[in-house]
Parts: structure tokens; C-alpha cells; sequence
């Protein structure tokens, strides 16, 4: 059974809470580009760490737009025929507002968020040499739509 529902971003945490991988779409003069990233998820809002340049922090400085996707329990449903073969699965999709988080706070708010996510614990403490060389990027969900076929 196929199902879509919107749901409100802050309602995504338990399902958020269980994928390893996401990707975030962007688009800059009409050329998509979609990049699969570690993540922390809090209050609404996804937090994604990336070193000082690259193509997704130019994009984002020129276009703020992007969506979010994570998938969990994805099975093939094998028939035995290659043509009506499935896929059970769950999704999130959501929109927002990328920007940069700039300030120190910010940067350990948004590492133990993603500590949390991978290792089930946010320190607090990081050394100062990270914070000056990491990027943070903040998507503050706007909208979000979670699929399912089981």
C-alpha cells in the first residue's frame, strides 16, 4: 500500500532519527545538483557540516532553496519477475531555507545534533581548530511530505 501524507517538520524527528544518509537538492541556473551528506536533525531544523568551499556552498549562497530527502527500510519485494518487482520502503521530503551558521554557538549547537544523530551523544567540546574550519549549514524545514509503501 502506497501512501503520502504532509506532515509538519517538527512532527519528523522518530522517522529522521533512523536514516544514516541524507541528500539535499539544490539548483543554481537551472542545473540540479543533489548531494548525499551526515546530518543531525533539532527543533525543525537539519544541520549538515562541510569544509570552506565546494559547489554546494556556492550554490546555496546564490539560492538559499533546497530539499531534503532521507529513505529507511528499503526491501525489494522480489516476485520472481523482473517486471513486477517492488520496493517496500519509507521517505521524508522536505523543503526549506538553507544559511550558514557563522557564530561559535551555533557551530556546537549544530555538531551535537549531528554527534547525537551518529553516536547517540553530544559532547559540547570541540576543539577550537574545528569550529574555525568547519561550515555549517542550517535548513530550517518549511514543509515536508513522508511516503511509505509496506
Amino acid at each position: 500500500m502506497k501512501d503520502t501524507q504532509a506532515v509538519d517538520p517538527k512532527d519528523l524527528g522518530p522517522l529522521i532519527s533512523r536514516a544514516s544518509v541524507c541528500r539535499i537538492g539544490m539548483c543554481l541556473d537551472d542545473v540540479p545538483y543533489v548531494v548525499p551528506m551526515n546530518f543531525g536533525y533539532r527543533d525543525s531544523c537539519v544541520y549538515l557540516h562541510s569544509s570552506k568551499s565546494g559547489r554546494k556552498l556556492d550554490i546555496i549562497r546564490a539560492n538559499d532553496n533546497v530539499c531534503f530527502e532521507v529513505d529507511i527500510d528499503a526491501e525489494l519485494v522480489d516476485s520472481g519477475s523482473p517486471c513486477a518487482c517492488g520496493m517496500r520502503y519509507k521517505s521524508v521530503i522536505a523543503f526549506g531555507k538553507a544559511s550558514l551558521v557563522e557564530n561559535r554557538a551555533g557551530k556546537i549547537e549544530a555538531l551535537d545534533a549531528i554527534t547525537e544523530h551518529y553516536l547517540g551523544g553530544a559532547s559540547g567540546e570541540y576543539d577550537e581548530a574545528v569550529l574555525e574550519a568547519v561550515v555549517i549549514i542550517k535548513v530550517e524545514l518549511e514543509s515536508a511530505t513522508v511516503k511509505s509503501n509496506t
